[in-house]
C-alpha cells in the first residue's frame, strides 16, 4: 500500500514539474517598426511590381529560439503589395534549408491575407512565430487594419 501510495505521489509531482516547465526561450521585443518613403518610379527591371507613391515599412526584430526574425513590408495605396524578410536565423546549414522553403510561403501568404493572420509553415514553427510577431509591427506601423 505503500508503494501505491509513494508511486502515485511522485507521478503527481513529476506532472506538476513537467507541466508548469516553461519551454519558450524566446524574449520580448519592442514593437518599433522603421518607414521609408520611396522617392521615385517603379524599380528597373520591374520585377518587384513597386511603383512610386510606396512605402516600405521593417517590423520589429524578433528574438526566436534560433536567432532574429525581422519583416519588410512594401504598402501601396493601403494595401501590402510586397513583403520580404530581412533577417531571418541562419546559424547553421539546417536553418537556412528550413528558411529556404519557409519564407517565400510566408512572404506570398502575407500579401494573399493583407494581415499577420497567415498559418505557421510546418517544420518552420519558430521562424513562422517571429515572421507573424515581425509582420504585425510592421503593419501597425502602416496603420493598415
Amino acid at each position: 500500500m505503500r508503494r501505491i501510495v509513494l508511486a502515485v505521489a511522485s507521478t503527481v509531482a513529476g506532472l506538476v514539474l513537467l507541466f508548469s516547465y516553461r519551454t519558450s526561450t524566446s524574449t520580448s521585443t519592442s514593437m518599433a517598426a522603421t518607414a521609408v518613403t520611396s522617392s521615385g518610379g517603379s524599380s528597373g527591371d520591374g520585377s518587384s511590381g513597386v511603383s512610386s507613391g510606396s512605402t516600405t515599412l521593417t517590423g520589429s526584430e524578433v528574438n526566436t529560439r534560433w536567432g532574429v526574425v525581422q519583416v519588410q513590408i512594401t504598402v501601396n495605396a493601403g494595401r501590402i503589395v510586397n513583403a520580404g524578410t530581412v533577417q531571418v536565423p541562419d546559424h547553421n546549414p539546417r536553418d537556412v534549408e528550413i528558411n529556404r522553403v519557409a519564407v517565400p510561403i510566408l512572404n506570398s501568404e502575407a500579401v494573399a491575407a493583407q494581415n499577420a493572420k497567415i498559418d505557421v509553415v510546418s517544420g518552420a514553427t519558430v521562424t513562422s512565430d517571429g515572421y507573424i510577431r515581425s509582420l504585425q509591427s510592421a503593419i501597425d506601423a502602416a496603420h493598415l487594419s
